[in-house]
C-alpha cells in the first residue's frame, strides 16, 4: 500500500461486483484514494490487491453490511483522521430479491431489499453528511434505478425502494444546498452485472435469459457516468440522469432483436 496522497477521496458502497467494482476501477485510474465497502470480504480483498496491483491505489477497506445501522456508525466514527475528508460518497449497494406479485411476496425478501436499498443509503449518508458539512465540500451520488420511475408487474417493493431513493435524493439536495454540497440521483435501466442473479436466488439460466437477444449496459457504463457527473466544475450538478441500453425505451419494453 503506497503512502496517503493528498488525492480526492471517493467512498464506495457495494464495492465487490458489478457497478460498485467498475466504479472503484474508474476512481483508481483517476488517482483517487478508496474507500471501499462490500459484505463479501474475499471479493473485497481480490479487487483491492488487484487495484494496488495496478494504480498503486491507496485504499481503505470496510467488510460492512450497510443495513447493519450500529456497524456503519462504528466503522465510519473508526476512520482514521486524514480518511474523513471524503469528496465523493457513491451510494451504490443495493438490490432485488424475487419476482412476486404482491399477494405472493415473500415478506424476508421485502425486508432485505428495504434495509438495503434504503435504510442501508440512509445509514451511511447519516454518518458521512456530518464529515462532508464539517469540510464544506462533497458529492453524493445515490445509484437509483429506471424502476424509480416506472413501477413494472412483479417489482412492486423494488421498485418502491427505487422510488424511496429518488424522493430522498431529492430532498437531502434541498436540506444541503447550503452546505455546498452536490446531491445527483443516477437511474440505470437493464445493466448486465450479478442483479438477476440475485434476483433469482442462484438461478444462473433465468438470470441470463434477462439479457438474451440485445445489447444490455456494462457496468462500466454507469461507472463512466457517475466519474462524468463527478468531474464537472464546482458550479455544475446534475440532479438526476437516466441511463438505458439503446434496445430500452421504458422499464419493461426492450426490443430483443436488435
Amino acid at each position: 500500500m503506497s503512502d496517503f496522497k493528498l488525492n480526492k477521496t471517493v467512498m464506495i458502497t457495494g464495492a465487490s461486483a458489478g457497478i460498485g467494482k467498475a466504479t472503484a476501477f474508474k476512481f483508481a485510474k483517476e488517482d483517487y484514494n478508496l474507500i471501499l465497502t462490500a459484505r463479501r470480504s474475499e471479493l473485497l480483498d481480490e479487487i483491492c490487491d488487484s487495484l494496488q496491483q495496478n494504480y498503486g491505489s491507496h485504499i481503505y477497506k470496510m467488510v460492512l453490511d450497510v443495513s447493519d445501522k450500529d456497524e456503519v456508525e462504528k466503522q465510519i466514527n473508526a476512520l482514521p483522521y486524514e480518511w474523513k475528508k471524503i469528496d465523493i460518497l457513491v451510494n451504490n449497494a443495493g438490490l432485488a430479491v424475487g419476482l412476486n406479485p404482491i399477494q405472493q411476496g415473500v415478506i424476508d425478501d421485502w425486508e432485505r431489499m428495504i434495509d438495503t436499498n434504503v435504510k442501508g443509503l440512509l445509514y451511511v449518508s447519516r454518518a458521512i453528511i456530518p464529515l462532508m458539512i464539517e469540510n464544506a465540500s462533497g458529492h453524493i451520488i445515490n445509484i437509483g434505478s429506471i424502476a424509480g420511475r416506472e413501477a413494472y408487474m412483479n417489482g412492486n417493493v423494488y421498485c418502491g425502494t427505487k422510488a424511496a431513493v429518488d424522493s430522498i435524493t431529492k430532498g437531502m439536495r434541498i436540506d444541503l444546498l447550503k452546505h455546498g454540497i452536490k446531491v445527483s440521483l443516477i437511474e440505470p435501466g437493464a445493466v448486465e452485472t450479478e442483479f438477476s442473479v440475485v434476483r433469482f436466488k442462484g438461478d444462473q439460466e433465468r438470470a441470463d435469459n434477462v439479457y438474451k437477444g440485445f445489447i444490455p449496459l456494462k457496468a462500466e457504463d454507469i461507472a463512466d457516468a457517475i466519474y462524468y457527473v463527478c468531474s464537472l466544475p464546482k458550479h455544475v450538478n446534475i440532479n438526476d440522469m437516466l441511463i438505458v441500453p439503446t434496445a430500452q425505451a421504458a422499464a419493461t419494453i426492450i426490443d430483443k432483436n436488435l
